[in-house]
C-alpha cells in the first residue's frame, strides 16, 4: 500500500471563548419580526402567482417543454406495456380488496388521469399495489361479512349468500375509506406535512410490506384451494385463518387446485424466460396478459365453472359509471383505517418517486406527492375505486397513456374475461409477491450493518403478523420511535485526550496514542443531553471523572464540623487559662486552626491536590438542550465548582447557546467567556491560566 502522504499546516489565531467570536463576527438579531414574515407571505406578484399554478398544477410547466420527437415512442411503447399490465393486476388486487375485479378497472383508470395532472414525479405510475388492496380488503370485509347477507332458500331449506348485496355494500366501504384517506392527504399536503413519512425508516417499510405480503398470501389460499373458510378479524387474525383453511384442506376442489398450480408454474417460467431475453426484447412478454387471456379461453371451452366448480370472475360491465358521493355515515367506522392508508400509500410513492428523481436529476416535491395522491384517491372514491399508490413505468405520460389503454378496456374487452378463473389471479398475486419475499434477506444484512434497524424490520415484520396491518402499522411506528429513544437513553460516554502534536481529541480507551492532557478532564457523550438522560450523564461525569461530589461535600462538612468543634474547646480551654492565670496583659496568641487539606484521606479519598483543575464538556453532539438539560449543567457547574474545579463548555452550536440563554444558564458569575467553540480553545485558555490566580479566582464562582 502506498504510503499516505501528509501535508503540514499552521494556524495562529488567538484563544477565542463565545464572546469572542460574538464580538469578532459581530453577532447580528437575524429574527424577522412575526407581522414582516406574515406580509412575506401573503405579498403576491406575477412571477409568485405563476410559480403557485406551476406548482399547483404540475402538467402545465413539463408537457409544453415536452420532446415529442424524442420520447414519444419509447412512451407510447411503455403506455400500452404499462396499461396492459393493469388489466390483470388490477383484476387481482380487486380480490385482495374483496371486491368485484371491475372495481380494480376502475382503480387503474381514474386516479392515473389525476396523478398525470397534479403528480411531480416523471417515473412512477399510480395504480393498484398489494399492500394497499389487503388493507382495503381488511376494512371491506370487517364492515360487510357474508354473515351479514345470508338469505333464507324455501326451496333448500338453507341459507344462501347475497353475493350481489354484499359486493354492492363493500364497493360503498371501499370507496368511502379511499375517499377518507385522500382527505388526509390534502390536508396533510396543504399543510406542508410532508416529512410525515420521515417516520417511516426503509427498514420499518420493507419490514411492514414483508408481512403484509404473508397476509396477502394467505387471503389467497381459499382462491387456490377453492375453500370458503371464516373470517377472523382482530389480532391473531392471521393464525386463525391459517388454522382454518388447514382444517378445511380436505374439501379442496381439485379442479381449482389444478388451475391453480398449472398458473404458478406457468407464471414462473414465463417470468424466468423473460428475464433471460430482457436485454433483446424492446419491451417485456405481457406474461400475465397471456396467461389470463389463456386461462379464460380453456374455461370457457371447458366450461370449468359448470363442470369441475372453479369459481371464475363473473360480470364484468362494460362503460364506465358515472360518480357517486362515498357514504358519509361510513367515514366514524373507518377513519382509523384510512389516516393508515394514506400514510402508508404517501410512503411507499414518495419513497420509490424520490429514488427516480435522484437518479434522473430532478426534484420531488413532497407536499405536492401528497396532495397529488390526495386528490387522486378522493377523486376515486368518488368513482368507487379503491386506494393506490404508485408502480413503476417510465414517465408520465406513459402513465397517461397507460389509462388510455384501460379505458379502452373498460368500454369494449371487459366483458371477455367473465369466464376468467379467480384462482388464475390468486396466481398472477402469488408470483408478483416474490420480490417481497425476497426482502427477508434485509436481515442478514442489517445484523452486519446496524442490529437496530435489523430489529426495527423483525418487530415490525412480526407485529403486521400478529394484527391486521393498520394496526400493525401504528404498533410499528411506535416500536420505531421507542429505538430512538432508546437509543439515546443508551449513549457513549467518553473521556478524551488529545493525538500528540494535533488539535484533535479522540477517546482515551480507543487509541493508543492519544493521551489525557494532565490536570484536565475532557468528557463528551454522544447523545444530545435532555429530560430522559440528563441524570445518566451526571452519572457518567463523577464515574469517568473519578470525582464524587457529594463524598466530597459530606467530608468537606464534616472537616468543617470538626473543625469548628476543636475551635471551640481552644476558645473555652484559653478562657479558662485566662481566668486563672490573670498576670498578662494583651493580645492572647492566635490559636492554630488545625485545618488540613479540604480532601484528605480519610474514607479512601485522594488529597485535594489530586483533582483535576477543570472539566471541559464537549457538546458538539448535542443539538438541542431542554430545560431540564440546561438545569444539568447548570448544576454541574455549580456542584463541581464547590469542590474547586472549574467547568467549561465547548463546541456548542449555535441553537445550544440559544438554549442555554433562555434557560437561564448565564448570571453575573457565568458567562458566555466559559463557553469556547472547540476544545482545543478550552484545553488552551485551561493551560494558559492554569499557574495564574485567574483560574485559581474562576474556581467555585460558578453559581
Amino acid at each position: 500500500m502506498a504510503e499516505r502522504r501528509r501535508g503540514g499546516y499552521r494556524i495562529e489565531r488567538e484563544v477565542l471563548d463565545e464572546l469572542s467570536v460574538e464580538e469578532v463576527a459581530e453577532k447580528t438579531d437575524s429574527k424577522v419580526p412575526l407581522k414582516e414574515r406574515v406580509r412575506e407571505s401573503v405579498r403576491c406578484s406575477g412571477s409568485r402567482a405563476k410559480r403557485c399554478v406551476f406548482g399547483c398544477v404540475p402538467v402545465l410547466s413539463w408537457l409544453p417543454r415536452y420532446n415529442f420527437r424524442e420520447w414519444a415512442v419509447g412512451d407510447l411503447v411503455s403506455g400500452i406495456s404499462v396499461g396492459i399490465m393493469h388489466l390483470p393486476q388490477g383484476m387481482a388486487y380487486a380480490l385482495l380488496a374483496a371486491v368485484p375485479p371491475v372495481f380494480g378497472l376502475y382503480s387503474s383508470f381514474y386516479p392515473i388521469l389525476v396523478y398525470f395532472i397534479f403528480g411531480t414525479s416523471r417515473h412512477i405510475s399510480v395504480g393498484t399495489y398489494a399492500v394497499m388492496s389487503v388493507m382495503i380488503g381488511g376494512v371491506t370485509e370487517r364492515l360487510a361479512p357474508d354473515s351479514d347477507f345470508l338469505l333464507w332458500n324455501n326451496e333448500t331449506n338453507g341459507s344462501v349468500l347475497d353475493v350481489v348485496g354484499r359486493d354492492a355494500e363493500r364497493v360503498k366501504v371501499a370507496a368511502a375509506v379511499t375517499f377518507l384517506s385522500g382527505v388526509f392527504q390534502i390536508l396533510l399536503g396543504l399543510v406542508q406535512f410532508g416529512f410525515v413519512v420521515t417516520y417511516l425508516s426503509e427498514p420499518l417499510v420493507r419490514g411492514y410490506t414483508t408481512g403484509a405480503a404473508i397476509h396477502v398470501i394467505v387471503s389467497q389460499l381459499k382462491y387456490t384451494f377453492g375453500l370458503s373458510p371464516t373470517r377472523f378479524s382482530g389480532p391473531f387474525s392471521l393464525l386463525y385463518t391459517v388454522l382454518e383453511i388447514c382444517s378445511l384442506l380436505p374439501e379442496t376442489n381439485i379442479g381449482t387446485l389444478v388451475v391453480s398450480a398449472v398458473s404458478v408454474i406457468a407464471l414462473i417460467g414465463a417470468k424466468e424466460v423473460n428475464t433471460l431475453l430482457a436485454r433483446k426484447l424492446p419491451v417485456p412478454i405481457p406474461v400475465e396478459l397471456i396467461t389470463i387471456i389463456i386461462a379464460t379461453v380453456i374455461s370457457w371451452q371447458c366450461n370449468l365453472d359448470t363442470q369441475f366448480g372453479v369459481e371464475v370472475v363473473g360480470e364484468i360491465p362494460s362503460g364506465l359509471q358515472p360518480p357517486v358521493l362515498p357514504a358519509a355515515s361510513i367515514f366514524g367506522q373507518v377513519i382509523g383505517d384510512a389516516f393508515a392508508l394514506s400514510v402508508v400509500g404517501y410512503g411507499i410513492a414518495i419513497s420509490l418517486g424520490r429514488i427516480f428523481a435522484l437518479k434522473y436529476g430532478y426534484k420531488v416535491d413532497s407536499n405536492q406527492e401528497l396532495v397529488a395522491l390526495g386528490l387522486s384517491n378522493s377523486v376515486g372514491g368518488m368513482f368507487q375505486c379503491f386506494a393506490i399508490s404508485c408502480s413503476m413505468s417510465r414517465t408520465m405520460v406513459a402513465s397517461g397513456l397507460s389509462a388510455v389503454v384501460i379505458l379502452i378496456i373498460l368500454l369494449k374487452l371487459g366483458e371477455l374475461f367473465q369466464q376468467l378463473p379467480k384462482a388464475v389471479l390468486a396466481a398472477i398475486i402469488f408470483v408478483n409477491l416474490h420480490g417481497m419475499m425476497k426482502q427477508f434477506m434485509d436481515i442478514r444484512s442489517l445484523w452486519r450493518s446496524n442490529r437496530v434497524d435489523m430489529i426495527v424490520w423483525v418487530m415490525t415484520f412480526i407485529l403486521t403478523l400478529l394484527f391486521n396491518p393498520d394496526l400493525g402499522l401504528a404498533a410499528s411506528i411506535a416500536f420505531s420511535m421507542l429505538t430512538v429513544i432508546f437509543r439515546t437513553q443508551l449513549p457513549r460516554y467518553s473521556i478524551l485526550g488529545q493525538v500528540p502534536g494535533t488539535d484533535i481529541y479522540r477517546p482515551v480507551e480507543e487509541y493508543k496514542l492519544v493521551k489525557q492532557i494532565p490536570g484536565l478532564v475532557i468528557f463528551r457523550s454522544s447523545a444530545t443531553v435532555y429530560f430522559a438522560n440528563a441524570e445518566m450523564y451526571v452519572d457518567a461525569l463523577a464515574e469517568k471523572s473519578g470525582i464524587d461530589i457529594a463524598k466530597i461535600l459530606s467530608i468537606k462538612k464534616k472537616q468543617q464540623a470538626k473543625q469548628l468543634r476543636r475551635e471551640k474547646r481552644e476558645a473555652k480551654r484559653q478562657r479558662k487559662e485566662m481566668k486563672e492565670a490573670k498576670r498578662e496583659e494583651g493580645e492572647m496568641e492566635e490559636p492554630q486552626n488545625g485545618q488540613t487539606d479540604e480532601v484528605n484521606v480519610e474514607e479512601g479519598l485522594q488529597p485535594g491536590p489530586a483533582l483535576p483543575s477543570a472539566i471541559i464538556l464537549d457538546l458538539s453532539p448535542v443539538n438541542f438542550l431542554d430545560t431540564v438539560g440546561v438545569k444539568t449543567l447548570r448544576n454541574i457547574c455549580r456542584d463541581y465548582g464547590d469542590v474547586g474545579v472549574a467547568v467549561f463548555l465547548s463546541g456548542c452550536q449555535d441553537c445550544v447557546v440559544e438554549n442555554l440563554e433562555r434557560g437561564g444558564f448565564f448570571s453575573d458569575k457565568v458567562t458566555k467567556a466559559a463557553i469556547f467553540s472547540t476544545v482545543h480553545d478550552a484545553v488552551l485558555h485551561c493551560q494558559r491560566d492554569a499557574s495564574t490566580e485567574t483560574t485559581q479566582e474562576m474556581k467555585g464562582t460558578y453559581f
